[in-house]
């Protein structure tokens, strides 16, 4: 089982991703918006935004999220830290119900690109 610092790293190097892509991706990374990730195994939630191509994180916080974010994951540890090692595709991840993702219409429409 993932750790909550393997999770933070695992979302710092996604981070680092995003801030190095181009194109399309880069494009999407640039929404500003605010950003929770609940890891449902771990029962903690990083809170922060997705700004200028980077995720930031603000904060952990025991529990689900406390307010509600424009964009909302809920995920296991293990699948976090699958994802970006693209050990785990996205799409079948949320389709089986392994990942969840909430947001906005149109943020959903700019996050495609982005998974």
């Amino acid at each position: 089982m993932a750790t909550m610092e393997e999770c933070r790293s695992a979302l710092d190097k996604l981070s680092d991703n995003l801030a190095g892509a181009g194109g399309d991706v880069r494009a999407a990374a640039t929404l500003d918006r605010s950003l929770s990730c609940h890891i449902t195994d771990l029962d903690g939630t990083f809170s922060g935004h997705l700004r200028n191509g980077r995720i930031e994180i603000l904060g952990t916080e025991p529990g689900p999220p406390r307010s509600k974010a424009q964009i909302r994951l809920a995920m296991k540890g293990d699948d976090l830290v699958a994802l970006v090692a693209g050990d785990l595709n996205f799409a079948k991840a949320w389709a089986s119900g392994r990942v969840r993702l909430e947001a906005g219409l149109r943020d959903l429409l700019h996050l495609r690109t982005l998974l």
